[in-house]
């Protein structure tokens, strides 16, 4: 990270993330599923975690709901979601409520690095584009390895970064973006073998980042023109920032300095052994 931004302190970084993504702003530019891909990818990346009615599975920063909401109705898994927004976690919990589900999706408000759960609970665990977010990776990952099951299986998916990016890449608004503090691949599955996992498959989506930064300023035009003509009130809303924070994405995107990838971990026993 370059050594001329300073950020705030983590607790900080969470609460801008909880609150980003809790607003009309992200809900807007986003949609519901707050990450590359959307369904269809949480599709991909449920397809390698061996899901099925009896087995248990945590949804890490889980949003709105969508993605956890949507495999319990796909594989009949019993689904707990964890978000730093309280928010968030009220929306999600309605939207379980709406589609029938309440019996088998929760969702809780939880600092997703001290994960409020035993042991071995969880036969999977996703995590979709936030991974980066969390100040401490280290700790994260461990806690997702301690609540897995021996042999269960860990989903990411998460931004990617090649080299420097530019500076209005590195700071806070680029952070809460999933942007600001990437890893190269390589750092990511660092992170998850040192937690005790395997890494059994490793695809690139790097077509799901572009084409999501691509709808992202459509929709910021489209926005700043509806606030313009009072179709539209989102208080406090920077467009300048955001479209400037927008267009280097897309330049480090085509340079492949930015890119999106699926990982997926298996926790091993003690002796090492999937």
């Amino acid at each position: 990270m370059s050594a001329q931004i300073e950020l705030p302190k983590a607790v900080d970084i969470k609460t801008c993330c909880a609150n980003l993504y809790a607003s009309d702003w992200a809900h807007l530019l986003l949609g519901d599923s707050f990450h590359p891909g959307g369904v269809a990818l949480s599709e991909r990346l449920a397809s390698f975690l061996r899901l099925g009615p009896g087995r248990r599975l945590l949804d890490v920063a889980s949003g709105k709901g969508t993605s956890a909401i949507y495999l319990a109705q796909r594989y009949g898994c019993d689904v707990v979601g964890v978000d730093y927004s309280q928010e968030l976690v009220a929306e999600a919990t309605e939207a379980a409520q709406a589609a029938g589900l309440a019996d088998r999706v929760q969702f809780r408000h939880s600092d997703v690095e001290t994960l409020p759960f035993p042991e071995a609970v969880f036969d999977a665990l996703i995590c979709e584009c936030a991974f980066c977010t969390f100040p401490d990776k280290a700790t994260a990952a461990s806690g997702f390895a301690r609540v897995m099951r021996v042999e269960g299986r860990l989903g990411l998916s998460e931004l990617t970064r090649t080299g420097e990016l530019p500076e209005d890449l590195e700071g806070l608004l680029a952070w809460v973006a999933c942007i600001g503090d990437a890893r190269p691949l390589e750092e990511y599955v660092t992170y998850l073998k040192e937690a005790g996992l395997a890494i059994v498959t490793a695809e690139k989506h790097d077509d799901a980042v572009r084409e999501l930064v691509r709808d992202i300023r459509t929709k910021l035009l489209a926005a700043e023109m509806l606030v313009k003509l009072k179709k539209l009130d989102l208080p406090g809303a920077d467009f300048e920032q955001a479209r400037g924070l927008a267009r280097s994405a897309v330049e480090a995107v085509r340079a492949g300095k930015l890119g999106y990838a699926l990982l997926v971990g298996v926790k091993q026993n003690m002796s090492g052994k999937i």
